[in-house]
Formats: C-alpha cells, structure tokens, sequence
C-alpha cells in the first residue's frame, strides 16, 4: 500500500473504483464456470462468475488480450504485445511464471486449448493473410492446420472432444465481426473438419453471420447469429443441424465463451460482461468493481516544433497565427515569443489574420463540424462563433481589400462571409463535395471567384461574378483542371492539369502545370519597350479582371517542364516577371518547389527551390514583400533571389489530456461519416441516434484501444464496406520490438528443421545454393538449434541482418550456406506467387499450352503492369484467356483492364510480299476469355467483373462476388488517427447497387476448404472446360 498511498498524493493522478466496468472484453471461463478472466485497460483481471473486484493477473509493457483457460483449470494462455507484435504467453492460472511460446513478428491471437490441454490453438498471418496453428504448452514450434494452402483463412477454430475442428472462414467474422447486418455470398457458417475421417461438413447455410462457436466437453457447440433482429445473439447447434435461440437481444453479444463442464456461457454486451446460464436460460450481468487510474485524464507535453498544419501572417509582417495538434498559437514573425490561445475542445483547422492585425478568424470543429470563430490575437477578448451549421465551413480566401471572405460549406455550397458583420450568404449552390477540395480564389480586382466544381467525377474550373452573380465553366474537358490561381496582372489563370487522363478512377496520371489566357492579348513589342526609355511613360498594369470565354480553350498554354508531375501552383509578380511556383518531381523523381519565370523577351527559366518537405505552393503566404510556406510540418520563408527556404524556430511546449481529444476525434468523425457516406440514407439507419447510443460510452473510454473499439462498432452499425477507424499513439509503444526473417526454406510437417524444398524466387533459390530436400537446419550463425525449442525463436532478432550463415545437416554431414535474409512479409508474398504458379502450370497442362492465365491479385498499378506484361506476351500468343480475380483486393484500375479486353480486330495490313496483320496487335475479345470470380472477390474486381458482362466479353465462373464495392476516401484526425470515407457508390447500368448485390457469375462452381485442403480446384478446371470448348466454336 506504501506505493499507492504516495501515488494519491500526486496532483491530477485519480485512483478510482468503478462500479460499473465498461470495455471490458474477450472473457474466459474456468472449467467448472466459476471463475472468469477477461481483458481490460491492456492487462488481464480475473473476477467471481457471480461478480465482485476484480484483480489484476497481468503487468507486462504492451497488451494483453485473448484469454484462455485450459481445460484442467491449470494454465492460462493469452497474448501479449510486450515485444511489440502479438505473441502466445501460458502461466499457471494461479500466477507465475509466464512462459513465451511464440516469438513470431506476425500477430499470434490464442483462440483456445485442446481438450487434453496439451496444445493451444492461435490464429496468424504469418504464412498467408490468416490462419490456425496449434503450438504445444511444454514449447516447440507450431504447426499449421489444415495443410499449406494460401487461401485456407481458417480461424475461431475450437476443438471438438471428438477431435474435430469447428470453425469460420470469413473476413465478416475476423476482421469485420463488428460490421452488421452484412448478407452476401462471404458470409460466415459454423464449418466443421474432422482430420481423422477427413470429412468435411458445412453445418450452417444462414445468409447472414454464423460465428465464433464454441463447445463444452459434451459437444455441445453454440454460436453468434444474427439471424432473427439482425443483431448477434446465442444459439445452440443441435447434432441434426438444428438451432435453439438462447436470448433474444437488441443489443449484440461479442465474444462467447464457455466452460467446459457447459454450466455457464459468458459474453460481452454493450462493453460489459455478462453470463448465461444454458439450462435455465438465466442472464445475468456480471458485476464487476475495479481499482485503477484514469489515465486520459493526465496532462501530457506535445511541442509544435515540424508539427504545424496551418498558418497565416499578419498584413503588417510582424506576427504569426499557426495551428498545431489541433490548438491555435500566436507569435511573433521570428518565432521568440509563442502563446497558447484557448478555444475549446474543437480542433483547429484553419486561422487567418482578419485588416486589423488584432483578430483571428479561424474554424474548429463542433460536435464534428467545423464552424467559423473570431478570438482576439492577443488573448485578452471572448471568442465568438460566427456559423452554426451542420456542415463543414472550411477552405476560406480573404479578399484582397480584406472586406470579405469565400469559402466552402458541405458538399454544395460557395459561400461568402463579411468580415465586417460576419453575415453569410451562398453564392452558389453545385456540386463541389466535401472532401479532396481546392480553394476558391479571388481575382486581383475581387470582381470574380475561381472554384472547382465537379463534373463527372473531374474538377472544372468555375468563375462566379460577384456583381451580377453569373457564373460559367471555363473548362468541361472531361479530365481535371486542378487548383486554379489568377496571375496578379489578371491576364491568366494558372492550374495544373493531366490534359489527357480523367482523374478518376486512377487519378489522372502525371499533370504539369499549365495557364489559361483569359483574353486575346498581343505580346509585348521590342520597338515599343525601346522608345519606352526614352519617356517618363511607365507600364500600364491591368487593374480589371476581363475573361473572353469564347474559345478559351484554344489559348491553353503550358508553363514549365512536360516531364514529371507537377501541381499546387501559386504566382507572384515582379514587375514585369511572373514567377511560378508549384511542386513537382522531375528531379529524380523527389518532389520538391520548384519556380519557373516568364519574362518578356526572355525564355522561360526553371529552377528548383532548396527545402525539405514542401510539397506545393498552395499555402503561399506573402506579406510586405516577404514569401512564407508551410513544409515538412515547419513554416519556411522563401528567398526567391537565392532558391533557398529556412524554416521559423517555432518551438512551443503544451499540454493537453486524452479524453477531450477523444471525444473530439468521435464526433469529427462521426460528422464526416455523415457529410460523405455514398447513401443519403445510410443504409437504413438513423445515423444520429447511432451517434448519441454509443456517445454515451464515451465516459467510460479508459484507453485508445476503447476508442478504436467503440468508434469502429459505431461505423459497424452502417453494414458498409471500405470503413474503419486506426488509431495509435505513443502511450502505445514498447520498448522492444523484434523482426522475423525467412530464408526461403520449406520444413516439413511433422519435423520442424528437415527442409522439404524452398520457395520459388527466395533467398535459397539460387543455383549457388546447395539445398536439397532431406536437408536438416542444424544452426544459425554458429547457434545450434535445439530441435525441442520453437523455429521460429531462431528467426527473430531485434532486426534483420544482411547476411545469414546457416549450417545444414545432409546425411550425417554438415555444410554451410550463406543466406541473405528477407523478411517474413516477403516470404508471404511469395507463398503466394507459388499458387499462382500451380494455376499456370495446371492451365498448361491442361491446354497443352494453348490457353494463356493471369491472375491479378489486386486492381494497382503494378498488378496492372503485370497483367498487360502477360498479355502482349503469353496472352498474345495463346488462343484463349482465364482471368483470375478470385481473391482479388481491389484498387481502381478496372478501366485499363477492360479497355485491353475489349479489343478486337478491324482491318489487316502488311508490308510488300510479307504475311499480313491484324490491327490492333492484340486482339482478346476475339478469343475465348473466362473470368473467375469467387466470395472475396471485392471491390474494384466487382467493378471489372460487372463491366465485364456487360460488355459480353465472355463467361464468368465461380462464385458470386463479395459485395464489398465503394470507392473510399479518408482523413487524418488531430493526432494522427485516421479513418476511411466510403463516398463513391457503384451501380449496374440498369442501378442496382453493387455493393448489395455483387456480381452474379454466369456458372456457379464453389471452391470448399477440403478442395484447397487436398489442392483440388474444381472453379479452374470449369473455367478451362469451358474455354477450350469455346474456342472450338
């Protein structure tokens, strides 16, 4: 007690007991039911079934989670993070020592025992995206269930007392357990192997979710459904395949355990612990006090030093306003003098100076929407709100004679803002979104706005008059215009633009930087500029903005390089120079500032601009002559005589707690969710009441793990793809870490040091490396190996080293072989390529070559390369086609996939007396093509597939698609978090919605875990069926 009593001394630090416990999670129960182990705050407590204080079993740096009690009632199994990945630990129940039995940098997640208590089932990624292992209790290394296969994702795998294995096989009951209501071909069943008979049964055939069984020493197994209130509840699987609903809930349970003796189920409900009894039907919640500190109430330091956002200077040059971690800070122009400035729990965005070099004018957030405030610099006055609006008000330009503002409100609005009397009006109303937005600017004359506005996914360039408010588009190309900015002389509009690619869906592509003339105007005379000297006559400056729209197009002119990818463009005029500065990576392909100087009678000169991290010049500031930007978190002053930056020491300690942060980054995100989800609708719920049912929570949140648990539960109720909220900080780390290396070796089932054969492409590979099956790994750079000790404890150092030296054993004999080193991800990934290689040769066999396969693993850029490698090689020669995008990930380049397909011969030609050709050289739609779909075929392969049918390319086989199809966005929230915006819907011409319907093949073919188990594949062989018989016709 000595400790805790000096600790209660301490100012701010609050030892509290709760009588009502929240978050906590993953409970465990002890055979005969009377005790429970659960996670809580990163640590494990234990607690009486009937309730009481619980105690704390674990204090190890990192998390520990997913508890499991062994059978006998003896050990306690969990993981843990104290090395920075998740790793399988086991102690006896009753405390002590706590052994390590998994060392692998992939997250291990105990999922339970073995009914002899011997072994401990675990999921990991280390192999493949997910799978089941079991490792032994007394040490050893762990061997994987249910064969080799890359796409056997086996997990929530429990043990029968039969010796079966029941289980799930979905990313709806893994990663996305939280997200309801989900129907679709990727559902999760309750699935059932029994490796003795090899026999395996699909026992539940619900649409919806099915998962996470669990099963007492009887065999009587129960699971989650949400199969009677689209919510999860628990029901018991009967042996004749019959369901028994045990509770009829409105509120999901998560998590189910039970004892082994089967007289009590335990489980999570709305961040608490409950029991059920299964004989009686009793629940009961389970209540549970703890001592502990509230830890997001302490102040914590953050510095603002490279961690700025926004900026502004006062029109005097004397002051500076800036932004850091969501605070607004006033200072001095140099940097010596910095103060806090105290606005709420908002986050700021945005702050600018107001004429009067004595007031801020910036946005924060409330309630999640970003609203307009003034606050005198000084700090000595009231802040005061100027907007209330359920949207987000951001982006704002002050005019030049400082009398008024533009800015952009929600998804549709230009609005203006006097800054006189702070009154708002909309200019216009059109389609500018609410996300990836370019500011509206003001003509040097404030008689004309410029904004983008949307057209066809593309960014037009819109000018507003405010006089008469007419308004028309300068642009309707049909690729992007971005950013536009008026030349001080008013003469042009600059912006940067890929002129030959939309911008969507891949994004456009290289742009370079180009201006728009908004007049015929001749250039300058050289006659003219000599008689010029001698008179007093000085040169006329152009002083209103006149646009000629007619033709404009026609006067594009490009600015700067045509190699690289430039954009963020802003112009400064000296005279009669116009300097150019805008962002660009023709250098070596870093981007950097570069500036580009149009003079009469001179070339155009470019050079670069020494800085780090600037990205743009988007966010120039200039004042009195001096240039200001914000790069690498720091605002820079630029010297355009010297092409140099030096960054303003700006170098500020503050404090702020946790929880008001928190509850902020809920709400922003909340808001934006509301602002930008693709479905007005919202997919059938009532988005507010969703917001303020899990805000009552927000009192509860103890850690960041709550937060992300309870902001991503929030997004779950939405039953939408493409979501989910990633949060992690400093409080977080370990002070250890470890990597995991692979040498390319494969071992053998049943003996974990005798290699069987290594994998294609990886560091063994090689025909200086004598590796041969039968080979046993004796040692490590001079370690010898100890056969009872896990492999794989070997393979993880605090880093990963250039070279390896391992010693090998061949019949008696050793050798050495001299091994770089990979890391494990790299391995992974070439597990992969290795089943795309079984395809191939399976596709060749078969054909006797003469149909070509590509499997595209995802819809990048390079698996786009790597699809047209194939096809003007392998594809070309070949006499038909199966694309695979079976498992396909998605990305966004379904259109250049189907552009390539869609070819088809119009005419030959050839040279004098030589064999004549086809146009165009590549021809696939004039073969046979299969497409191969199947459930995790998602996204961006949903949109190939349904473009595919549509455009009658051929046949599809397989399964239906995922359903799992919006284009997504994102942003960043104060400290770094970061959540995904589904924004974008995807519909079949005739409007029906992808993402609740998916792609339907044209021949339905299933693929079972006991094919992959035995490296059957009945949907490729149906594909090759078939296209050999079309290429007969």
């Amino acid at each position: 007690m000595r400790l805790i009593t000096w600790l209660l001394l301490l100012p701010g630090l609050v030892l509290q007991a709760q009588d009502e416990l929240y978050f906590v999670n993953e409970p465990a129960l002890s055979p005969d039911g009377e005790l429970i182990v659960f996670s809580y705050h990163q640590d494990l407590w234990s607690v009486p079934a009937t309730g009481g204080h619980a105690v704390r079993l674990t204090a190890l740096e990192g998390i520990e989670s997913n508890p499991s009690i062994s059978p006998d009632g003896r050990y306690l199994a969990f993981t843990s993070s104290q090395y920075g990945n998740q790793d399988v630990m086991l102690m006896p129940l009753g405390g002590g020592r706590i052994t390590q039995l998994t060392y692998h940098e992939a997250d291990d997640k105990v999922e339970g025992w073995s009914w002899d208590a011997q072994h401990i089932y675990f999921t990991s990624g280390r192999e493949n995206r997910m799978a089941t292992y079991i490792v032994p209790t007394g040490g050893g290394t762990p061997r994987r269930l249910f064969g080799e296969h890359y796409f056997n994702n086996v997990h929530n795998a429990v043990e029968h007392p039969d010796g079966s294995v029941y289980f799930n096989e979905s990313w709806e009951s893994s990663l996305f357990a939280h997200r309801k209501r989900y129907r679709g071909p990727f559902n999760p069943d309750i699935k059932r192997y029994d490796p003795a008979t090899d026999t395996y049964t699909r026992l539940t055939e619900w649409e919806g979710k099915d998962m996470m069984p669990v099963i007492d020493r009887s065999g009587t197994v129960y699971f989650l459904s949400d199969r009677d209130n689209n919510e999860y509840n628990l029901y018991r699987l009967g042996t004749d395949g019959a369901t028994t609903r045990l509770m009829d809930s409105p509120v999901s349970a998560y998590a189910p355990t039970v004892s082994a003796d089967g007289s009590l189920l335990a489980y999570v409900k709305g961040y608490q612990l409950y029991t059920l009894n299964p004989a009686t039907g009793e629940e009961r919640k389970v209540p549970i006090t703890i001592t502990d500190f509230e830890a997001l109430a302490q102040q914590q330091d953050f510095s603002t030093e490279g961690k700025i956002s926004d900026f502004a200077v006062s029109n005097d040059g004397k002051k500076l306003a800036f932004v850091s971690r969501g605070e607004l800070f006033v200072s001095d122009i140099e940097g010596k003098f910095i103060q806090q400035l105290s606005t709420g729990t908002g986050r700021v965005r945005e702050v600018h100076w107001l004429k009067d070099d004595r007031t801020l004018l910036f946005n924060q957030t409330v309630e999640g929407y970003l609203n307009w405030f003034t606050l005198p610099a000084d700090g000595t006055g009231e802040m005061r709100q100027h907007t209330d609006d359920r949207r987000n008000n951001r982006i704002l330009v002050i005019s030049h004679d400082s009398t008024q503002a533009a800015y952009l409100s929600g998804r549709d609005q230009l609005r203006l803002l006097d800054l006189t009397d702070f009154g708002t009006r909309t200019l216009l109303t059109d389609e500018f979104w609410a996300i990836q937005n370019t500011p509206p600017r003001w003509s040097p004359d404030d008689a004309y706005l410029a904004a983008n506005v949307r057209r066809n996914f593309e960014m037009d360039i819109l000018v507003y008059e405010l006089a008469t408010g007419d308004h028309y588009n300068l642009t309707q190309t049909g690729v992007s215009e971005w950013a536009p900015y008026w030349s001080p002389d008013a003469r042009y509009l600059y912006f940067h633009s890929a002129r030959h690619q939309p911008g969507y869906p891949r994004g456009g592509g290289d742009a370079n930087v180009y201006r728009l003339p908004l007049r015929r105007f001749q250039e300058p005379f050289r006659a003219e500029r000599l008689a010029r000297l001698f008179t007093d006559d000085t040169l006329r400056k152009d002083s209103v903005t006149i646009i000629e729209p007619e033709n404009i197009l026609e006067r594009i002119e490009q600015v700067g390089t045509s190699f690289g990818d430039q954009g963020s463009v802003a112009v400064i005029q000296d005279g009669e120079e116009q300097i150019v500065l805008y962002g660009g990576n023709q250098e070596a392909g870093k981007t950097k500032l570069f500036k580009t100087v149009l003079s009469p009678f001179e070339e155009p000169k470019t050079e670069s601009i020494e800085g780090k991290g600037i990205g743009g010049a988007a966010d120039l500031v200039s004042v009195a002559g001096k240039h200001y930007l914000l790069g690498d978190g720091k605002v820079l002053t630029l010297d355009l005589d010297k092409n140099t930056t030096e960054a303003i020491d700006l170098d500020h300690t503050f404090r702020r707690t946790l929880r008001p942060e928190f509850e902020q980054m809920y709400y922003e995100t909340w808001a934006n969710l509301e602002e930008n989800f693709y479905d007005k609708d919202f997919h059938g719920v009532n988005w507010q009441e969703v917001r303020d049912h899990y805000a009552t929570f927000l009192p509860y949140v103890t850690a960041r793990a709550d937060l992300r648990r309870l902001i991503n539960d929030m997004l779950g109720e939405l039953n939408t793809s493409h979501f989910g909220f990633y949060s992690t900080g400093e409080e977080e780390e370990t002070t250890f870490g470890t990597k995991t290396f692979d040498l390319g070796l494969v071992f053998a089932f049943d003996d974990p040091l005798r290699i069987t054969g290594v994998i294609t492409d990886g560091p063994a590979d090689h025909y200086t490396v004598d590796v041969r099956p039968g080979d046993r790994l004796v040692a490590l750079d001079g370690e010898t190996i100890d056969p009872a000790r896990n492999r794989e404890s070997y393979f993880t150092r605090p880093s990963i080293d250039r070279e390896v030296l391992a010693t090998l054993d061949r019949d008696g004999k050793k050798f050495q072989v001299r091994l770089h080193p990979m890391p494990y991800t790299e391995a992974r990934d070439l597990r992969y390529d290795e089943w795309v290689r079984d395809n191939q040769q399976r596709v060749d066999e078969q054909t006797d070559r003469t149909v070509a396969y590509v499997h595209m693993k995802n819809m990048g850029a390079d698996e786009l390369d790597n699809f047209l490698n194939e096809m003007i090689s392998e594809g070309h020669q070949r006499d038909g086609l199966i694309l695979d995008l079976r498992y396909n990930t998605g990305g966004n380049v379904h259109n250049d996939v189907l552009q390539f397909l869609s070819q088809r011969p119009y005419l030959r030609w050839g040279y004098r007396e030589g064999e004549t050709t086809l146009q165009p050289n590549f021809i696939p739609a004039a073969k046979p093509i299969v497409l191969l779909t199947n459930e995790q075929s998602l996204s961006d392969a949903e949109m190939t597939a349904e473009g595919f049918k549509q455009l009658k390319l051929g046949t599809v086989v397989g399964m239906p698609t995922y359903r799992w199809i919006i284009f997504t966005s994102g942003q960043g929230l104060v400290d770094g978090s970061f959540y995904r915006l589904p924004s974008w819907g995807c519909y079949t011409l005739d409007g029906e919605n992808l993402e609740k319907t998916g792609v339907e093949p044209d021949v339905r073919v299933d693929n079972t875990m006991h094919d992959r188990l035995h490296g059957t594949d009945p949907q490729l062989d149906r594909a090759i069926e078939i296209v050999r018989q079309n290429g007969k016709r």
